[in-house]
């Protein structure tokens, strides 16, 4: 494959007028999220997570994997999200609760 230099435009094409609008009803002034996001875990999202964990239960149930490691991996799975959102949300007592929690059961104390 040759080096062959692309020749250069002679003029630059004009910015898109579109791009500030769009920028700042990405990221307003304010700061923050943009008026129109929840930004919270709604009902579709947690819609969209039961189809998927019930789309992977199935598939690997198919697969030929047993029922007991299927149930022990999507409730992992679940516990990460879990402590994920929870972490997220800033529910740090909430958060040192399951922790204690988690580690009192494994100690059996």
């Amino acid at each position: 494959m040759s080096h062959v230099p692309l020749p250069l435009p002679a003029h630059h094409a004009p910015a898109c007028a579109c791009a500030p609008a769009a920028a700042e009803a990405l990221a307003p002034a304010s700061g923050g999220e943009p008026a129109d996001s929840a930004g919270r875990f709604g009902p579709t999202h947690a819609l969209i997570l039961l189809i998927a964990f019930l789309g992977l239960g199935c598939g690997l149930f198919l697969a030929g994997t047993e029922i007991q490691t299927v149930l022990a991996l999507l409730g992992g799975c679940g516990a990460i999200g879990a402590a994920t959102l929870t972490a997220a949300g800033g529910g740090r007592r909430l958060m040192a609760v399951l922790v204690e929690t988690a580690v009192l059961s494994v100690t059996d104390k």
